[in-house]
């Protein structure tokens, strides 16, 4: 095999999604691939090509994310897939490495992505930061606890989601830097938040939509979808799909809730993925009714330990000496000292050849910093794991203080 890298263009797109379909063995509707253009930036792509033949992709979408403290700019790492005919033989490891390479050069500090495999991405120095709630709640047992907020002045309406769009956008990015996660999103990624061709609904209906508002305005909106049903005794056993739902405020949020567990001929409430710190979960009067499960969501990658970590604020005060083990961004696999408070940080190299400078309070892999990066990953589960040694007693929980933030990390939709 003889490989090279470059950027692909607009003449590659077919052949592009030929090697998406058959990495991730199943076939993409023609209105998603439309969608899936429409986010791409051809000029942050990656191909991989044996001879003349796209063997490998890659690519980067270009987000301002939520981080301690503000926005960032963030690499969205996506659409990564390897022809099955080429697996093992490097193809993935090339691109993963060149993408790093690429973003460090572009000056993007981090880099961010969801992982359709977790076993993947740790080996390229991407930590598991945040994680997403999937909640089933039979609504005949979904009161909430006494004195939830209220507000009388709030109304509900039921929109048409292509015609509220406009609402939507207004609520989004009046929360999107209330959580480290969100990112902004673009028309074409409203496009896709929005899309409700019948790949998309699953066999759930259309995409439906309710507005908690006030004479002042928009304070929150659901997404969702209905499938009805009934079981063999002729009861109602309808389910009711969560696409999202924000709110400006609590009274908001828990009147949006509040409207899809009542939802009649509806038996129960269902979304894939929750912040694992939802406000439902203190909502319900009876908690245990909120059957939960946890997985990964997103991965987070220091791609300039200096600049990100410089970039974010911190909770609390903090001056430690850390070293970074990193193989695949040597540029990284040095000491630094981060000294934080409150206000602002600064994390710089310390020592030169010859001179390593003051010791290390802490040794750790790149990909644990990534990990506690948004704030929803305590370093002293990772030291407990053995993944994070420290030199200085103490160290390791000074960071980790200093490192979490509220609330928890979530980026909510995949990119």
């Amino acid at each position: 095999m003889s490989l090279t890298l470059r950027p692909m263009t607009e003449s590659d797109w077919s052949d592009w999604i030929m090697v998406d379909e058959e990495a991730f063995g199943s076939p993409i509707p023609p209105h998603r691939v439309e969608l899936f253009k429409g986010t791409t930036e051809f000029e942050r792509s990656l191909g991989a090509y044996d001879g003349e033949q796209l063997v490998g992709v890659t690519a980067v979408c270009s987000f301002t994310m939520t981080v301690p403290g503000g926005p960032l700019p963030v690499g969205g790492v996506t659409a990564v897939g390897v022809l099955p005919t080429h697996r093992r033989r490097g193809v993935l490891t090339a691109l993963m490495t060149r993408q790093l390479s690429d973003l460090h050069e572009r000056g993007e500090a981090v880099a961010a992505l969801y992982a359709s495999e977790s076993v993947i991405y740790g080996r390229f120095g991407y930590g598991r930061a945040a994680d997403g709630m999937t909640v089933e709640i039979p609504t005949h047992r979904a009161a909430f606890v006494p004195g939830a907020p209220a507000d009388p002045a709030l109304r509900l309406r039921i929109v048409k989601p292509a015609e509220a769009r406009e609402t939507f956008e207004k609520v989004f990015d009046a929360v999107l830097g209330s959580r480290p996660g969100l990112y902004a999103r673009t028309p074409a990624r409203w496009d896709a938040a929005l899309s409700d061709e019948e790949a998309d609904q699953g066999g759930a209906g259309p995409l439906r939509a309710v507005v908690a508002e006030d004479d002042g305005g928009p304070r929150g909106y659901a997404l969702f979808r209905v499938k009805a049903g009934w079981n063999d005794a002729g009861l109602p056993d309808g389910e009711l799909r969560v696409r999202e739902i924000f709110g400006l405020d609590p009274a908001a949020y828990a009147l949006l809730w509040r409207h899809l567990l009542d939802r009649d001929l509806v038996a129960r409430v269902r979304s894939w993925n929750r912040p694992v710190d939802d406000p439902l979960i203190y909502l319900l009067a009876d908690a245990r009714q909120l059957h939960a499960g946890w997985m990964d969501e997103l991965w987070i990658r220091l791609v300039d330990v200096g600049r990100a970590l410089s970039a974010r604020r911190y909770s609390a005060p903090v001056d430690v000496v850390i070293e970074v083990e990193d193989a695949v961004c040597p540029w990284n696999a040095r000491r630094w000292r981060l000294s934080a408070d409150t206000a602002g940080a600064r994390c710089a190299p310390v020592g030169e050849p010859g001179d390593p400078g003051p010791a290390a309070d802490l040794t750790l892999p790149v990909s644990a910093l990534g990990a506690a990066y948004l704030g929803g990953r305590p370093l002293t589960a990772l030291q407990a794991a053995g993944l994070v040694r420290e030199t200085r007693a103490g160290a390791v929980r000074e960071l980790s203080t200093a490192m979490s933030w509220e609330p928890a990390p979530w980026a909510g939709l995949t990119f």
